[in-house]
């Protein structure tokens, strides 16, 4: 099952500084690559106002998203989960086969 889950800044980010450059960054850089090999996220990344990021994620239930983003280093300090929604996935550009165009 896959999830949206919109996520904000939290107390200790720092918005006159790069995000590599954030107190932490090294620890929460390795924390979100582990979930992308993992598989947790499928895509994720900030929104246009770098103070909201979108991440799409594949759990069983929001309690389980919820859980994993709490492992964060930055969980609660740079990062705040905010929504955490469902998501069903119509279209999937993924499963087309090269040269078939999906109904």
């Amino acid at each position: 099952m896959f999830h949206v889950v919109l996520l904000r800044s939290g107390p200790e980010w720092d918005p006159s500084r790069p995000l590599e450059e954030q107190s932490g960054w090294p620890a929460h850089a390795a924390f979100m690559d582990r979930l992308v090999e993992d598989g947790f996220i499928v895509l994720g990344g900030p929104l246009g106002d770098e103070h909201r990021v979108v991440h799409a994620v594949e759990a069983d239930s929001e309690q389980a998203v919820r859980a994993r983003l709490a492992e964060d280093p930055w969980s609660g300090s740079h990062l705040e989960v905010g929504v955490v929604e469902p998501w069903t996935i119509r279209l999937d550009a993924r499963r087309l086969e090269p040269g078939h165009a999906s109904a």
